[in-house]
């Protein structure tokens, strides 16, 4: 009875150690196992925040580039407009001030038939480009001198000493004025032609840097749209990825709960049942040796006893 008793205390501790080795294996893998689910489904989520943060600043981004690009286009258009106008106004306002200024060159060679006939001739005959008069307006001095009176001016008077005189002064005074005009009309085209000149080479240069900045936005349009698609992708997929660790990490946090009320006992107890287990597996023993040395000592009394009332046992011992 006492070695069934030590051989079962012996399967108990057996049975012991490998339910113990048994959960500290299972518990430890298990609780590996949930911490790496649960710090992949911390990560998804982080991922899913930040890339629906990168999505909605792409939107965001694509509005403004989209609104930049329609601004843009209006700009250049209106520039085109504006720069239509001007050269059209530039060229309309050369157009006159050349004809005042051929007027007014027609008007001084008048004036000096008038007042300087000889003079306005040999101008005429040196410079015939400058002067352009049609046959019907080419009169004689006396015509001339006739037209001045219809226009207003005065009739010339008999031509003495001092009429000269006063002619020669007006001369110089009524021409001097014409060319004052013309002067100003050449350096008021001058002028005009230079502007023209610079608005036009800004305007150009305006096209080229909006050309180049709408398509620098437009390719920032292309990259940005294939970011968020990209984006958008990759965030279904965390998401699916996300549901499914989830799931198995309850799962396995299911299982360890489990695990921990089928082990904990045991694993709380295990050095206290082993050391009580121990302590009974000796004093079994002790008890064995007690009891075997008390069985050994009455056979050797009986034994003794035996040979001292029976001859014949002596006899048949000899």
């Amino acid at each position: 009875m006492i070695d069934q008793m030590q051989k079962l205390l012996r399967e108990e501790q057996v049975s012991d150690d490998e339910k113990k080795n048994y959960c500290d294996k299972e518990m430890s893998e298990m609780e590996d196992k949930n911490k790496k689910l649960e710090k992949r489904v911390s990560d998804l989520t982080k991922f899913i925040d930040e890339t629906e943060e990168a999505i909605v600043t792409y939107d965001e981004e694509l509005k403004s580039l989209a609104e930049g690009i329609k601004s843009l286009d209006k700009s250049v258009a209106e520039a085109t407009t504006n720069r239509k106008e001007e050269n059209k106004e530039y060229k309309a306002t050369m157009a006159s001030n050349t004809a005042a200024k051929e007027l007014l060159k027609m008007a001084k060679n008048r004036l000096n038939k008038f007042y300087n006939p000889k003079q306005a001739a040999a101008l005429q005959q040196s410079a015939p480009a400058l002067v352009q008069v049609s046959s019907h307006m080419r009169r004689s001095e006396t015509d001339a001198q006739t037209d001045a009176i219809a226009d207003g001016a005065p009739r010339p008077p008999k031509e003495t000493i001092g009429a000269y005189a006063k002619k020669g002064g007006e001369s110089a005074g009524v021409i001097g004025m014409v060319d004052t005009l013309i002067a100003d009309l050449d350096k008021e085209m001058t002028e005009m032609t230079v502007e023209e000149k610079d608005t036009q080479a800004d305007y150009e240069k305006y096209i080229t840097d909006s050309a180049a900045k709408r398509a620098a936005d437009s390719k920032s349009i292309e990259e940005k749209e294939s970011a968020k698609a990209a984006g958008e992708e990759a965030l279904g997929k965390a998401k699916l990825e996300k549901k499914g660790t989830a799931k198995e990490a309850y799962a396995v946090a299911m299982s360890l709960r489990d695990l921990h009320l089928e082990c904990d006992w045991l694993v709380t107890n295990y050095d206290t049942r082993k050391k009580a287990r121990t302590g009974e597996i000796d004093a079994l023993k002790k008890a064995h040796t007690v009891l075997s040395g008390a069985d050994f000592a009455l056979l050797q009394t009986a034994t003794h006893a035996k040979r001292r009332t029976s001859p014949l046992l002596l006899g048949h011992h000899h």
